[in-house]
């Protein structure tokens, strides 16, 4: 059971995000398996959705820049997966799918305009913060359907930090930020069934004491949330996953993202966090 005095040291931390309206989304392909082009995706329901998430965020004081969607890139409001940004540096996203690899150069011009420099295509495939998280100083790599394990030495010799390796093995769980979230410098919640047995080793010793999402709220993507170190904002379909943060002294803020759960995306796939 968490203290009142651990639940009093959640300290919020403001954050700069970007994010990208639902403009063009819709479901027209299937690259993982949450989509599905026979499901209707209604347009109006999205947009409200993703402005009650910036509203959300712009309420708890965080800065969010929002780029131009592209026509003809549905998938681009989920900006997660533009790059990883870290000290002003940004390497962008070299996607695995044909159908999102048109987005590339997209995001690279928002980052050099907006000066963040260097900033570049990774040479090898890589999703950006869909399969990369960062926890203080050290980056978690996903390795799996869309990010190969040699761009973890990309990442490590771009940023100049450490990068620590976990393999997804689920393909319901096709990027980390799926199965894992991010909740302080000391903190992260998971699906241990996305991972192999080596990666859930791996971080129960790095994080003792790691949240352990159930099946159900990892489905609901209940993980696919962000933190500002004290605000957890996330799906409403986890209504375990919300108890158990609670519990451990954050303060959970549910909304409903069901119009873009139907390309598999959420809370954390529509924010990509600019670290300078």
């Amino acid at each position: 059971m968490t203290t009142t005095a651990t639940a009093a040291a959640r300290v919020a931390t403001k954050r700069h995000l970007l994010m990208c309206p639902p403009e063009h989304f819709t479901v027209r392909y299937e690259i993982n398996p949450w989509m599905n082009v026979d499901v209707a995706v209604d347009h109006g329901l999205a947009n409200r959705q993703w402005e009650r998430l910036r509203q959300i965020y712009e309420e708890l004081g965080h800065r969010v820049d929002v780029m131009a969607a592209l026509p003809g890139l549905p998938d681009m409001v989920f900006t997660a997966n533009a790059g990883v940004v870290h000290n002003g540096r940004a390497l962008v996203s070299n996607f695995t799918h044909p159908e999102r690899q048109p987005e590339s150069e997209g995001f690279l011009g928002w980052f050099r305009e907006a000066g963040f420099r260097p900033a570049s295509i990774a040479a090898t495939r890589n999703e950006g913060e869909g399969d990369v998280l960062t926890v203080g100083r050290l980056m978690l790599a996903g390795v799996g359907p869309r990010t190969a394990r040699a761009s973890h030495q990309e990442l490590r010799e771009f940023f100049d930090v450490p990068v620590i390796t976990l393999e997804l093995v689920d393909p319901r769980f096709y990027h980390l930020d799926t199965a894992m979230s991010v909740l302080d410098e000391r903190t992260v919640a998971y699906y241990p069934g996305a991972f192999s047995q080596a990666a859930v080793a791996v971080i129960e010793q790095l994080f003792p004491g790691a949240i352990r999402a159930t099946e159900e709220d990892a489905c609901g993507f209940g993980l696919n949330a962000m933190s500002d170190g004290r605000n957890v904002v996330m799906s409403d379909r986890a209504p375990g996953l919300t108890k158990q943060l609670e519990a451990a002294g954050f303060h959970p803020i549910t909304t409903d993202m069901s119009e873009l759960l139907k390309s598999g995306g959420s809370v954390k796939c529509c924010t990509l966090e600019l670290r300078s």
